[in-house]
């Protein structure tokens, strides 16, 4: 009965409202106690679906970032092809002759070699001798022709020799092969009238090179007052190292090359 009078009294005139205040307060701790294992598991469960789910996220981005890069590289290569190409078609463009671009297949790494295998062969037209250019000079020239395939070799190779001519004053020369990234020449005379920085361009003379193409610029010169020539090194403007697509020509064509009509560029 006490209780229920006591429960009536604070309904109807609020006597007990400051006892529950400070009950309330004082149990706080103990609910709070109470209920924590349940919040705390929760939260944990919260945070480490979360922690799942942002790891998951990340690996996801690092894919996505990973396949980006290498399209963005893909992209990159195709540009600086687009480049190469665009640059060998404006040669091509600004020599008489008939042109076909090639692609290297393959370069000989042998020491004090300088040969490379294009996809281009007899089925194309080329021939034997048939030069090699890129879009920044004379690379070398074709030694064998199969039909689908043909082997090059560069001017750099030690067996190769090229005349040329100062192309400030027409001086000529012969341009040897050293096996390394340098052009020798070895016939200069000591008078002559050559600087470094001279532009070499090909004479035409023996009939192989076509006149007039760029083919080394002088880097070195020694003079020796013993000697009866000077000792003259150039370096080849054609990009050896570099150069994936070649240029392939046909200046004045051979005889016995007269049907033969090689394939126009895809």
């Amino acid at each position: 009965m006490l209780s229920i009078t006591l429960m009536t009294l604070d309904h109807r005139f609020q006597m007990l409202k400051d006892v529950r205040a400070v009950l309330s307060v004082a149990l706080y701790p103990i609910h709070y106690a109470i209920n924590f294992p349940v919040t705390a598991g929760e939260w944990m469960g919260e945070s480490f679906g979360t922690r799942e789910a942002l790891l998951s996220e990340i690996s996801t981005l690092k894919t996505q970032q990973t396949i980006l890069n290498t399209r963005l590289q893909k992209l990159a290569a195709l540009e600086q092809e687009n480049v190469r190409l665009r640059a060998l078609l404006d040669s091509s463009f600004k020599v008489s002759e008939k042109v076909l671009i090639g692609e290297l297949m393959s370069v000989n790494l042998e020491p004090f070699s300088r040969e490379i295998v294009i996809n281009r062969g007899t089925r194309h037209g080329v021939y034997e001798g048939q030069p090699l250019l890129d879009a920044h000079g004379i690379m070398g020239q074709i030694t064998r022709a199969t039909p689908l395939t043909s082997n090059g070799m560069l001017i750099t190779d030690p067996n190769h020799a090229i005349p040329v001519a100062v192309n400030r004053n027409g001086l000529r020369a012969v341009a040897y092969g050293t096996g390394g990234e340098l052009l020798d020449l070895p016939h200069f005379p000591n008078n002559a009238d050559i600087e470094v920085g001279d532009l070499l361009v090909s004479t035409g003379l023996g009939g192989r090179f076509p006149r007039g193409y760029p083919v080394a610029t002088i880097t070195h010169i020694e003079h020796d007052p013993t000697q009866p020539f000077t000792q003259v090194a150039a370096k080849p403007t054609a990009h050896l190292q570099r150069s994936r697509e070649v240029l392939l020509i046909w200046p004045s064509r051979p005889k016995e090359q007269a049907e033969t009509t090689p394939e126009e560029t895809d």
